[in-house]
C-alpha cells in the first residue's frame, strides 16, 4: 500500500498564466459591470428612487467581490460609486452631486463595496486554509494506514521523503538510521519550530536555514529510530506544514519500530 498524493502542494496547474488572466478578467468585470448597469438604468432615472439604483449597484459589486479578488472588488466599488454619481444623480452626466442624500448614498456604495470585498477575500482564504488542513490530515492518515497494513518500512520511508520534499519545498531528503544530532544541525522540533543553535528560526519567512540540512527526528514511543535530513529548497513552510512533517516522520518511525519488534520475535 502506498501513500497517495493528497497534499494540496502536489496539485499541478495547467498554465501558470491562468491565475493572472483570471484576475485580469475579474478586474475588467469590476470596472464594466457597474457601468453597464448604470447605462441600463438611465431611462428610468427620473422615476426610480436613487436608493433602489444604489442597491442594484451594490448587488453587482457583491457579485464581483464573491470571486474573492480584492483588487476587482475595490475596482467594482469605485466604479459603482462613480457611475452612480455620473449617470443617476442630478446634475446628470457630470461628476457633481448637489443633494446631501445623494452624497451619502454614493459614499455608502463605496464603503459597502469595499467591506463586502474584504469579507469575501477573508472567506476565500479561510476556505483555502481549511482545504489545506484537510489535505494534511488525509496525508497523515494515509501514512498511518500504510503502517497498519504492514508496508515495507524502507518503502514507506522513501514515500515519506517524497512527501516531505513536496510539503516543505525541499531540494532533497534522506534518512539516516539511528542517528541524531551529528554535526549539530538545525532541528525541526515536535511543536513545528525550527531550532538553530538554541535560537528559533522563522521558516515561514525565510524558509529552512540555508547552507546545511535540517534534521527531523523519527521517534516512536520515545525511542529514536533515526532522522530525516531535509535539504532546503525554495519552500517557506508554514507551521501547519511543519507539524504535518513531524507527523509523517512519526509514522515512519512507527513502521521501523514495528519491523524491529517483529524481527525480535
Amino acid at each position: 500500500m502506498s501513500i497517495p498524493d493528497q497534499f494540496p502542494l502536489d496539485v499541478k496547474v495547467a498554465s501558470p498564466s491562468w491565475p493572472w488572466r483570471r484576475d485580469q478578467a475579474a478586474a475588467v468585470a469590476g470596472l464594466a459591470a457597474p457601468l453597464a448597469l448604470s447605462a441600463v438604468l438611465i431611462p428610468f432615472r427620473g422615476s426610480l428612487p436613487n436608493t433602489d439604483a444604489a442597491l442594484a449597484l451594490v448587488l453587482v459589486v457583491v457579485a464581483v467581490a464573491a470571486a474573492g479578488h480584492r483588487a476587482a472588488g475595490v475596482v467594482a466599488a469605485v466604479s459603482a460609486a462613480v457611475w452612480f454619481d455620473f449617470f443617476l444623480t442630478v446634475p446628470y452626466e457630470r461628476l457633481t452631486i448637489t443633494r446631501r442624500a445623494d452624497i451619502e448614498t454614493t459614499v455608502l456604495i463605496l464603503a459597502v463595496g469595499v467591506a463586502v470585498t474584504e469579507i469575501a477575500v477573508r472567506g476565500r482564504r479561510q476556505h483555502a486554509a481549511a482545504a489545506r488542513r484537510a489535505g494534511y490530515l488525509d496525508g497523515i492518515s494515509a501514512a498511518a494506514r500504510a503502517v497498519a497494513a504492514g508496508t515495507d518500512p524502507q518503502q514507506l520511508i522513501g514515500q515519506v521523503c517524497d512527501q516531505l520534499t513536496r510539503l516543505l519545498g525541499l531540494s532533497g531528503c534522506r534518512f539516516q538510521d539511528g542517528a541524531a544530532g551529528i554535526g549539530s544541525p538545525p532541528r525541526l522540533l515536535p511543536d513545528g519550530r525550527v531550532d538553530v543553535a538554541g535560537q528559533s528560526w522563522d521558516a515561514e519567512l525565510a524558509g529552512l536555514p540555508p547552507g546545511r540540512d535540517t534534521e527531523l527526528l523519527a521517534e516512536a514511543g520515545g525511542l529514536l529510530m533515526g532522522r530525516f535530513l531535509l535539504t532546503p529548497g525554495d519552500g517557506r513552510p508554514a507551521v501547519e506544514q511543519r507539524l504535518v512533517a513531524v507527523g509523517l516522520a512519526g509514522q515512519a518511525a512507527a513502521a521501523l519500530a514495528s519491523a524491529r519488534l517483529a524481527g525480535h520475535r
